[in-house]
């Protein structure tokens, strides 16, 4: 099965929809309160309201990850990507091997 990959450009987290409608009521929700730590971050994101209802679900992944994944150069040679015509960089789709 392809799968299509589109990136939002660095820096362009405006073009983030869903960010960009909460940011401001995030910022207002935290009203200068110290982020000592990501329980409290977590805490400020999650009691956030907009003016229309809409809440902010969030919470931390606990999950531990493995370090040291290596990926060989032979392995990225066999993925298949067909990238856009638009930013290709960004927006690419991974075809499934032969």
């Amino acid at each position: 099965m392809p799968i299509m990959v589109s990136h939002f450009p660095p820096g362009t987290s405006k073009w983030n929809k869903v960010e960009h409608r909460f940011f401001s009521f995030i910022s207002q929700n935290w009203k200068g309160e110290p982020l000592i730590n990501y329980e409290t971050i977590v805490q400020l994101i999650a009691a956030t309201k907009t003016a229309a209802g809409l809440r902010v679900k969030c919470k931390p992944d606990k999950r531990k990850y493995k370090p040291g994944k290596i990926v060989t150069d032979e392995q990225m040679e066999s993925i298949q990507i067909k990238r856009n015509v638009f930013h290709g960089d960004w927006n690419y789709e991974i075809l499934p091997r032969a």
